[in-house]
């Protein structure tokens, strides 16, 4: 009996035992939020706006060919409005952080020439009707006016200037981004460009 009993032991020390491996971890995924609905966990996803529009159709091709131009013209603007909004958020963010209203006035000023140096030949590259575009996607990205960030960044007196300079080419930097209104257009067009439709 203790021969069999030694027997079995020995069998049982050759094989594998799982006992103390542990449970091996998932890597892959991600975190989720949560909420707890009567007593239920649901998952928050969040999910980006979808939007659907219809196949543009055109009243003649006179109309067809003014919107392949503002479609042109919105690609190629649009790109700078972003970099903008980049650009300005990344410049506020340090602003914060510098106490001092020269060294401001110092960085801002170091900020702008490195920004004349980077895209003076782009912009002055622009036509008319592009230019106008930019002053409006500025103001749809930041959701300020170029009037409103001229005068937070550079001061009233500024503004006010560049105000007159737009005036003069019949041009306004106070005028607001209207999605819903006057500028439908344009907001059907940007949408269609962002779900990579144009």
């Amino acid at each position: 009996m203790t021969r069999l009993l030694l027997i079995f032991c020995f069998i049982f020390t050759l094989t594998d035992s799982f006992a103390q491996e542990p449970i091996p971890i998932p890597t892959g995924g991600f975190v989720v939020y949560y909420q707890i609905i009567n007593g239920d966990t649901v998952p928050l996803i969040p999910l980006r706006e979808v939007v659907i529009l219809p196949p543009r159709t055109f009243a003649s091709a006179k109309e067809e060919i003014r919107y392949k131009k503002l479609v042109k013209n919105l690609k190629k603007v649009l790109p700078y409005a972003k970099l903008a909004n980049t650009r300005l958020y990344i410049i506020q963010k340090n602003m914060e952080k510098i106490k001092d209203p020269k060294l401001q006035k110092h960085y801002l000023k170091l900020e702008e020439e490195k920004l004349k140096l980077e895209f003076k030949d782009d912009i002055q590259n622009l036509t008319f009707s592009q230019g106008k575009l930019l002053i409006k996607l500025i103001d749809r990205e930041t959701g300020k006016t170029s009037y409103d960030l001229i005068k937070e960044l550079r001061g009233s007196f500024s503004a006010f200037l560049y105000q007159g300079i737009a005036k003069l080419f019949g041009e306004d930097l106070k005028e607001n981004y209207d999605a819903k209104g006057e500028d439908k257009l344009i907001e059907e067009i940007l949408i269609r460009i962002e779900n990579g439709e144009l």
